[in-house]
Formats: C-alpha cells, sequence, structure tokens
C-alpha cells in the first residue's frame, strides 16, 4: 500500500504562486512515476504534471507548460509543484498520484487551490 499526503493548498489571487507537496509513504520499490492531477466543479480530473520516479523526464499539460514545474526529491520520497501565474481557470482540487508497475495508481485525499480574479 502507498499513502499521499498532500499539502501546501490555499486561496491565492490571480497570478499569484502556490507550492503543493505530497509526501509518499509505504510500497516504493516498483514506484514508476508521481504526478499531479486536478478536477474542477462539474469537470472529470484531468492530469496536470507528472515525473517519472527514475530519470528526468516530465510531462505537462498544455494548459500549465510555463507556469507550473513538478520536482520531487526521492530521498525524501516527495513530489512537488510549483504553481506561477496562477490563473482562476487553475481553481480545482490537486490530486497526488503514485503510479506503479501493473498499473496501479494510489491517490491523495486532495487539497483545493482557489484562484480570485
Amino acid at each position: 500500500q502507498v499513502q499521499l499526503v498532500e499539502s501546501g493548498g490555499g486561496l491565492v489571487q490571480a497570478g499569484g504562486s502556490l507550492r503543493l507537496s505530497c509526501a509518499a509513504s509505504g510500497r516504493t520499490f516498483d514506484r514508476v512515476a508521481m504526478g499531479w492531477y486536478r478536477q474542477a466543479p462539474g469537470k472529470e480530473r484531468e492530469i496536470v504534471a507528472s515525473s517519472v520516479w527514475s530519470g528526468s523526464s516530465t510531462y505537462y499539460a498544455d494548459s500549465v507548460k510555463g507556469r507550473f514545474t513538478i520536482s520531487r526529491d526521492n530521498a525524501k520520497n516527495t513530489v512537488y509543484l510549483q504553481m506561477n501565474s496562477l490563473k482562476p481557470e487553475d481553481t480545482a482540487i490537486y490530486y497526488c498520484s503514485s503510479s506503479h508497475a501493473g498499473a496501479r495508481y494510489y491517490w491523495g485525499q486532495g487539497t483545493q487551490v482557489t484562484v480570485s480574479s
């Protein structure tokens, strides 16, 4: 099993910044990647960014490219999402995910990000 605990969400004005953190514990030996997803009211959950656990490959949704940066600290089993130039449309619940061999996914409880205009 994997436990994921997110932190760092909150309320920010448009143009501001927030940094999300996700600390993982439990099963780590077969982790493939960690990432961030978000779900806005009335919308489906969508991927925001992801990072392979061994290596430097990252992925960003087009809507956040150039504004968000995903990073990780393997020694701390932690992944971060630095969000700059936030827009009202970034408002959502942000979920941390950990993907493992065999297409197993684990999710955090989510953290609310609200961007006011």
